[in-house]
């Protein structure tokens, strides 16, 4: 059972044998190892380097049937580990075994490794690009490439693993106007290549829009949503699809199976295969598969794991996560997907003719229940169609199932937002409070 992608590799095997020859019925390791690079810039120039690794293993084993788990970093005593998962099994309840058996796919590697030269240059070349426009403006950010792989066995004859490299990249163009101060900011994470001009782009059209200040709208007027800040929206949604909400009647979509919840425009989906998130398979050993939770509006499933799914009387949809290494599996996400409408962001712009564009924000959606009030850290105000100016000392409130029924238009410009896949899109149904002047 020796993986094949980690041949020097024995401690996974090693906590298997000793779990069984001390007494427990069944087990389970889970291993993370990690290689970053991040390259820091600092006041618009290169400042630090580093090479980061990490190495976690989680044991979890039953006996008598209740469970148990052990967690370490870096070096490992096996023994102390399996001592340890199974006193700790003395202090739970049995429960029922949920683990996979007889599952041993190869999956090749996911991503290209890219070399520090690489990341420093594109630090460099998006700094200047921002600083040929702006050049009193004062960057910082970090590039990095990252390097992990998760591996699952167990007692079963599970037996699977990958590797993943992903890039990313964070900027932030700070710019003093007298007693004004604004931050911008902005970034990607991507496989194989990122797109400096893309970012610097987008910093320079905030930056552009900001130039004039101007007072915010009053009352509820259309809220026109970036890619980068809708992503709020969708945290509340992902809520409301978790299987395990479902079972303790926590979300507001229990009775709502094939009924509209939101506006015909939205289909709302994961996808394994796609983006820098995409996993082959859950911490539970579960291959992931793509589903559809909304279709035109119409909730169509939820996600779940292995024990959320027997309580529903369904299938595991390939979703039971650990939160971190020391946290048994539960029902999470992993790739969350709005599907893309058409429109350029400049075109959604023109069909406001008054209104507000949230682009970064301080708060957070609020919860399971939709209501929420943000303050607007960077917004700008709409009028006819054109960006007048950036607004100030701003705040939306409302409730965000009642918003995505009112969408208006859904743009083309989607982008990943962590594990969130989302175009920019207005929405009504929301207030606006703000200082008129």
């Amino acid at each position: 059972m020796a993986s094949k992608k980690l041949p020097q590799d024995i401690l996974a095997e090693q906590l298997l044998e000793l779990a069984i020859k001390f007494g427990a019925e069944a087990a389970e390791v889970y291993q993370s190892q990690s290689l970053s690079r991040p390259v820091f810039f600092e006041g618009n120039r290169l400042k630090q380097i580093e090479t980061n690794q990490a190495e976690g293993t989680a044991l979890r084993l039953w006996r008598n049937g209740c469970p148990g788990i052990a967690v370490a970093y870096g070096m490992v005593q096996p023994e102390f580990m399996v001592e340890r998962a199974l006193a700790l099994s003395q202090l739970n309840s049995p429960e029922l075994m949920e683990v996979g058996s007889s599952f041993q796919p190869y999956y090749p590697n996911l991503g290209e490794n890219v070399p520090v030269e690489k990341l420093v240059e594109w630090g460099k070349q998006t700094i200047d690009t921002i600083r040929e426009v702006y050049p009193e403006a004062i960057c910082n950010g970090d590039w990095e490439c990252d390097i992990e792989t998760t591996r699952l066995v167990n007692t079963k004859g599970l037996d699977c693993y990958y590797t993943d490299t992903t890039l990313s990249s964070y900027i932030s163009a700070e710019w003093v106007r007298g007693e004004d101060f604004l931050s911008v900011s902005d970034g990607e994470t991507k496989r194989g290549s990122l797109q400096p001009e893309k970012v610097a782009a987008q910093i320079l059209q905030r930056l552009a829009w900001a130039e004039d200040k101007t007072a915010p709208p009053n009352g509820r007027v259309p809220i026109l949503f970036t890619s980068k800040a809708s992503d709020m929206l969708w945290e509340t949604i992902q809520g409301a699809l978790n299987g395990k909400r479902i079972v303790e009647k926590a979300s507001p979509w229990v009775e709502k199976m094939g009924k509209q919840v939101t506006s015909s425009a939205l289909t709302l989906y994961q996808d394994p295969q796609a983006g820098p998130y995409s996993c082959p398979f859950d911490d539970e050993g579960t291959p992931s598969k793509p589903v559809i939770f909304v279709e035109n509006g119409i909730l169509q499933h939820f996600y779940c794991d292995r024990i959320t799914s027997r309580k529903m009387g369904t299938s595991s949809t390939g979703n039971g996560f650990r939160p971190d290494l020391g946290s048994y599996p539960t029902s999470g996400l992993f790739n969350f997907l709005v599907q893309p409408g058409w429109a350029t962001l400049p075109e959604l712009i023109t069909y406001m003719d008054d209104g507000l564009i949230v682009d970064q924000m301080l708060g957070d959606s609020g919860g399971i229940s939709g209501d929420f009030s943000i303050n607007v850290d960077l917004g700008y105000r709409v009028k006819k169609g054109q960006v007048v100016g950036r607004v100030k000392d701003t705040m939306v409130t409302g409730n965000i199932y009642s918003a995505l029924q009112q969408l208006v238009k859904l743009g083309g410009d989607a982008d990943w937002n962590g594990s969130c896949y989302t175009p920019s899109l207005i929405v009504e149904g929301l207030s606006v409070i703000g200082k008129s002047s």
